[in-house]
């Protein structure tokens, strides 16, 4: 049998090519596809949807990097001791034009360093205009999906996923969550089933929504409002978003690692959505919930 490095990047490369196909056929375009590669060992093909019928801005990255750690990041790995790593994974962000389909973003990764390894990763979604039976739907596949690994799993990576995904210096989420995990140590085969099934879940999780809300109308204050909420998106993937830093630390391809921001943001000075609107009502999903708790 191959090496369980070797069988993740191949994993991951297919759900690429799976992922793409799907969207291709939503959106009715082609993704642009860049092979790159990476000073110090390893690289890449980014894929990127622009401006197309449905998305604004999608990229799909697949990545297999290896080298040597450098040593402001070394620092902050919390697992393993020696100067030298591989790195496989493929993250996922799609941010539609309409205000209704919600932006969404998925990663799984596995690394090594020395004779440590390990899996992360996870899913979240970060709507707009939220719809509670979406985001029903989405943590109900998640959790589905954990399930049938750890019950344990899914209220862990939820709460882990809120806490990830909170833009602390507002005390805001950045979406409604999902499921997160990193650092996952121990029994690699029944770790790379589970994460295998986590990036096979994306779809079901996210398509149905996506279909159903992507020829809802909408008018230039529900954009603006969308441009304004994709600017917090860019403050946590700027400032906290472990993903970025690595991708910077190691000397990762910039194109590919900013991939993840959206064409267009708005940050209104001192920005209030108005009482009673929409908007104030839509602000309200942006902390901590139990969502499967919720009724519709």
């Amino acid at each position: 049998m191959k090496a369980i490095k070797d069988r993740a990047k191949e994993f991951f490369s297919a759900t690429q090519d799976k992922i793409c196909k799907t969207l291709e056929e939503v959106d009715g375009n082609k993704f642009r596809e860049d092979m790159w590669e990476r000073e110090g060992g390893g690289g890449g093909l980014t894929r990127v949807l622009f401006h197309g019928n449905v998305f604004e801005k999608a990229g799909v990255n697949f990545s297999a990097v290896y080298g040597v750690i450098p040593e402001s990041l070394s620092k902050r790995i919390e697992v393993g001791t020696d100067g030298q790593f591989f790195a496989t994974g493929i993250s996922v962000v799609l941010h539609p034009y309409n205000p209704m389909v919600p932006t969404v973003h998925a990663n799984f990764r596995y690394l090594e360093r020395g004779d440590s390894a390990w899996f992360g990763g996870g899913l979240d979604l970060t709507p707009y205009y939220p719809y509670k039976a979406d985001v029903i739907h989405f943590h109900k596949t998640l959790k589905a999906t954990c399930d049938r690994h750890d019950p344990s799993y899914y209220p862990r990576f939820k709460k882990w996923c809120d806490d990830y995904f909170t833009i602390r210096h507002r005390n805001e989420m950045r979406g409604v969550g999902g499921i997160f995990f990193d650092y996952l140590l121990g029994d690699l085969e029944k770790l790379f089933a589970f994460v295998q099934d986590c990036a096979e879940a994306f779809l079901p999780a996210y398509l149905p929504i996506l279909l159903r809300r992507k020829d809802e109308t909408y008018d230039e204050r529900m954009r603006h409002f969308q441009l304004i909420r994709r600017g917090r998106y860019v403050e946590f993937n700027l400032i906290y978003d472990r993903g970025t830093m690595f991708g910077l630390e190691t000397k990762g391809r910039t194109e590919s690692v900013f991939m993840s921001l959206p064409a267009l943001a708005a940050w209104d000075y001192d920005y209030k959505p108005e009482p009673g609107s929409r908007e104030e009502e839509a602000w309200s999903f942006f902390q901590p919930r139990d969502w499967l708790a919720e009724e519709i």
